[in-house]
């Protein structure tokens, strides 16, 4: 048994729907596929989800939502006129979604994710009718029916263990089943979503729960490739790499796959594959527990990702005082500011956060509170930052590679302001200002690609 996941791209008009219809005809072992909503049909254009947060929007201003609730309407009856899907079915989204509009918008975060999760629900009961309309056998279950249950946590929910052992049930399901991705149901019966991009999320969990023996991430991209194709022309695609190397090109940047829908599939040692719809053929990426390592390309690929800062914290016998680290972490933590870093020296001490978790406010109340409570020689921050890494499993059995990864900077004419390599060695983290990113990223390709 496998389990697809079909991404926004791929269900973005009739045309595309078509093709994930003959893909999923294709094989059989394809009966558990998990659907996000409607995406862009061209650059221009906004995604479904984008527009029902903006109808959801509108009637917390206390306007009526009515002209984005007709758009939506038109992007799925698009869909359906392009499959003889009888007019029913998209009345029958129509009034869906009229309900969730005119819903009690007392707690303002619930309504919200109700509108939210309107996009996958009614995007699978759709790709039912249209499987139905080309003959073959296809059901739609929704997420509180199966069992996903989740943390009541708006917007960034986590699945519950207990849901594992309802969601196996899905096994026995006859014909195709068609599952709405994104979001599930808190044990108080309220929908809940995961964080955006979460329909990877629910494949993963999926995956896990019926143990498949693949999971299928169908998006618009042939492969993962080792740098982003906007920073290099003709990146080299990745035909397999590690759920680590994948975990932490996803973490600096590599958006094909959602970071967190690693987790579920790991545990259980599920391979994922990630595919593109528009070329079904092509080998795609397979993200496997281990892999055999090529001598010759320690390096699978370069990441990187700015808008980061750093909090700089320096105090003489930093290094003997006990609990230093602990107290100047528990002040972020009063905060609910999560770190991403803390490279450290015998009097020094950085913190790199993103800057969209550490306002302007946030940051005079947290050196404030530094200053006083830590008696610290010096606090400042550094905004304007960027984040580049070089991940591979083989890099840990390779001799030079921060010699080589150094020369790319010099040779880039880019200063390193930090060097930080985890005790896996599976990757190696650089900061630098943002504006020197590209040229940064260009040219550690050339150092281990070209």
């Amino acid at each position: 048994m496998k389990v697809s996941k079909f991404g926004g791209s791929s269900l973005a008009s009739a045309h595309q729907v078509s093709k994930v219809c003959e893909i999923i005809a294709a094989d059989p072992e394809r009966r558990l596929v998990v659907v996000s909503a409607p995406g862009k049909r061209d650059k221009e254009d906004i995604k479904v989800t984008d527009l029902l947060i903006e109808m959801a929007q509108a009637r917390l201003s206390k306007k009526n939502g009515a002209e984005e609730l007709s758009q939506i309407v038109d992007r799925y009856g698009e869909i359906a006129k392009g499959h003889d899907v009888p007019v029913s079915s998209v009345n029958a989204i129509a009034e869906d979604l009229r309900n969730r509009l005119t819903a009690d918008t007392h707690n303002e975060d619930l309504y919200l994710e109700t509108i939210k999760a309107a996009g996958e629900d009614n995007c699978a009961k759709l790709i039912v009718d249209v499987l139905r309309a080309r003959g073959i056998e296809a059901h739609y279950v929704s997420p509180k029916e199966a069992g996903m249950t989740l943390s009541h946590e708006p917007g960034n929910a986590q699945v519950l263990k207990k849901s594992y052992e309802r969601l196996r049930l899905l096994r026995d399901r006859p014909g195709v089943t068609i599952f709405p991705g994104f979001f599930g149901y808190s044990d108080s019966g309220s929908v809940v979503t995961f964080p955006r991009g979460g329909s990877d999320i629910t494949g993963a969990i999926l995956a896990r729960a019926v143990n498949a023996e693949v999971y299928e991430n169908f998006t618009d991209v042939d492969s993962v490739f080792a740098a982003n194709p906007t920073i290099i022309d003709h990146p080299v695609p990745i035909r397999e790499l590690t759920f680590r190397e994948m975990r932490e090109l996803s973490y600096a940047g590599f958006s094909v796959f959602h970071d967190e829908a690693l987790e579920p599939v790991f545990h259980a040692e599920i391979p994922v594959n990630i595919l593109n719809t528009n070329n079904p053929k092509a080998p795609g990426t397979q993200i496997v527990t281990t892999r055999e390592l090529e001598s010759d390309r320690p390096v699978v690929g370069i990441a990187a990702i700015d808008e980061i800062c750093s909090i700089y914290v320096s105090k003489y016998l930093m290094n003997r005082e006990i609990g230093f680290g602990r107290q100047l972490l528990e002040i972020l933590e009063n905060e609910a500011i999560s770190f991403e870093h803390a490279p450290s020296g015998i009097d020094n001490m950085s913190i790199i956060l993103r800057e969209s978790s550490f306002s302007h406010d946030v940051e005079t109340r947290v050196t404030q509170r530094i200053r006083k409570e830590l008696n610290i020689d010096d606090v400042s921050v550094e905004r304007g930052l960027a984040l580049v890494m070089i991940v591979g499993e083989g890099m840990n059995h390779s001799v030079g590679i921060a010699a080589r990864a150094c020369a790319a900077f010099a040779h880039a004419g880019v200063n390193i302001e930090m060097i930080n390599q985890g005790s896996s060695e599976v990757s190696m983290m650089f900061g630098v200002k943002a504006e020197d990113m590209q040229a940064t990223v260009q040219s550690l390709y050339r150092e281990f690609f070209e």
